[in-house]
């Protein structure tokens, strides 16, 4: 399965693709279970590469190029590994391009698209749903630290510290044995602290989400480092004996509502940065430009392509398989890869609306 890493790799060298005289087949699958316990996208594949493959004459060069990937596809799929929930397949044999993403994370539909670069907007956008971040889950006797990052765990820790039990005391003992519980506690919350640290130096972490009960928790905020406690965006129920899946689904839906609370804000600070004529470029044609120039620091494009104003540039340039906005999204995704711009997607597309659903911070005027 692909690590965050590795996906961030491959975008970056599609990304550099340049486009020639062969077609490009971008292949998103949906390879999740259905209820009867099989895989279900092989009647989509069938008939789409057959149907798209046909298309081209017989004869020419660039159906030579697709048959051979149409072969290597089959080959491809019938092998991938059970466990993956989505795949995604870049392939032109007469660019010698065959890369291929197995992923934990779930593609949300079957879709193939055929044209002379990659269709990266959809690979971009699970990268984006699916970010590397910290959880840790504690009480006064244990702590699970896990990384999660594509879907799927990259690293998790289990701190045990030492187990107390309250007894019943009488005179200046009851009040000496508090004393020394608290210390093991606040001893134990200090342990937590410093490997949470360690951990969001190693792997780069910007956002941390905590769960702990009433004791630990205040103790653990008191002993994070400044470091930590900057990227702590949420703190959450959960028993330290919930299942690993549970403490995902209920960590990740933390860090997306901090995502929707802040997108309002990133898109603020973009339009107050183009309205002062300073730092800020909107519009598809501008954005474009800025990130030919390598302006961009960070993008800002809505999770909806179809919300993307393409431009007098994009007239009319509406492929059986890649709409003229979807274009468009490549088109900024890779410039953006190619530059190490940041990319940020905005999920309520009303915030971009107004601005053509792209615009972008920039690291200096020209």
């Amino acid at each position: 399965m692909a690590t965050l890493d590795q996906l961030t790799a491959q975008l970056d060298r599609l990304a550099a693709f340049e486009a020639g005289p062969f077609p490009v087949v971008s292949l998103y699958l949906n390879t999740q279970p259905d209820q009867n316990g099989r895989d279900h996208f092989e009647p989509f594949l069938r008939k789409e590469l057959t149907e798209r493959v046909r298309t081209y004459p017989a004869s020419g060069p660039e159906r030579e190029s697709l048959d051979k990937d149409t072969a290597r596809i089959r080959e491809y799929v019938s092998s991938i590994e059970a466990s993956a929930n989505g795949i995604a397949v870049f392939a032109c044999a007469g660019a010698r391009l065959f890369e291929t993403v197995e992923l934990a994370a779930p593609v949300p539909e079957h879709r193939m698209f055929i044209s002379d670069l990659p269709h990266l907007y959809p690979l971009a956008r699970l990268v984006d749903e699916y970010p590397r971040y910290a959880a840790v889950v504690a009480d006064t006797n244990s702590a699970r630290i896990f990384v999660f990052a594509a879907n799927t765990v990259e690293r998790s820790q289990q701190i045990d510290g030492t187990k107390t039990r309250r007894h019943k005391m009488g005179g200046w003992s009851q009040p000496r044995y508090q004393r020394h519980v608290e210390n093991f506690h606040l001893q134990h919350a200090k342990e937590i602290a410093d490997a949470l640290a360690r951990i969001v130096r190693h792997d780069r972490i910007t956002s941390v989400v905590v769960a702990g009960d009433e004791v630990i928790t205040p103790l653990l905020r008191e002993q994070f480092s400044k470091e930590v406690a900057e990227r702590v965006i949420d703190i959450v129920k959960l028993d330290i004996r919930a299942p690993q899946r549970e403490i995902f689904e209920k960590t990740i839906a933390a860090l997306r509502q901090k995502d929707s609370e802040t997108d309002r804000e990133k898109v603020e600070a973009l339009i107050g940065a183009y309205r002062a004529n300073g730092l800020g470029v909107v519009g598809y044609e501008d954005t474009k430009a800025a990130l030919e120039l390598g302006q961009v620091e960070e993008l800002i494009i809505t999770a909806a392509a179809s919300a993307i104003d393409a431009g007098e540039h994009h007239a009319g340039d509406v492929q059986p398989d890649r709409t003229a906005e979807e274009r468009a999204a490549d088109e900024l995704i890779a410039g953006a890869r190619q530059t190490a711009a940041r990319i940020r997607f905005i999920e309520d597309r009303s915030l971009l609306e107004a601005v053509g659903g792209v615009g972008a911070l920039l690291r200096f005027k020209v």
